[in-house]
């Protein structure tokens, strides 16, 4: 696994707190994989899910680092949805 997944992980899980996510949702990190996020918590791994959003290494940080707007991202296509865009917006005020 690598590092920017495996910090991407840890920054999710400490965005969704005790929360968790009532749904499922897929980030996919070109070149790097992907992470998960359901109601069993936050883990790498490439399943199935509800909504997948997929976005380059650079931009899937600055989203977690509160830098950019997933709303934003998505707009000026540096992110992309595809499935539920309830899901996609339900995460979207998780990360902001």
């Amino acid at each position: 696994m690598s590092d920017i997944i495996t910090s991407a992980v840890a920054a999710l899980t400490e965005k969704l707190g005790d929360g968790g996510f009532d749904g499922s949702a897929k980030f996919v990190i070109e070149g790097e994989g992907a992470v998960m996020i359901d109601s069993d918590g936050v883990r790498a791994a490439d399943d199935e899910a509800e909504v997948t959003l997929t976005a380059d290494a650079e931009t899937f940080q600055s989203i977690l680092e509160g830098e950019t707007n997933p709303t934003a991202a998505f707009m000026s296509g540096k992110l992309s949805v595809d499935g539920d865009m309830g899901q996609a917006m339900q995460l979207g005020t998780v990360l902001s």
